[in-house]
């Protein structure tokens, strides 16, 4: 589906959510059912966006990118 882009590899925790943030860093939220947990920077790797790609963070731990479809 995606393309790697990232060659920095995050180590994913359970009850956590990753996204790219506006500031293109990777970022960790707790999910609602996480106790005591916070928001934080996770990764050191800037991404540049482009206009009609979606960013996310793939299985493997990579930052990868897809075009998404115009309706």
């Amino acid at each position: 589906m995606g393309k790697k882009i990232g060659k920095e590899k995050i180590a994913r925790q359970k009850g956590y959510l990753y996204y790219i943030g506006k500031d293109g860093y990777v970022w960790q939220a707790p999910m609602k059912r996480t106790k005591g947990g916070r928001k934080k920077r996770v990764g050191t790797e800037k991404i540049t966006r482009k206009k009609g790609y979606m960013y996310y963070l793939d299985k493997a731990g990579y930052i990868a990118e897809a075009k998404m479809a115009r309706r």
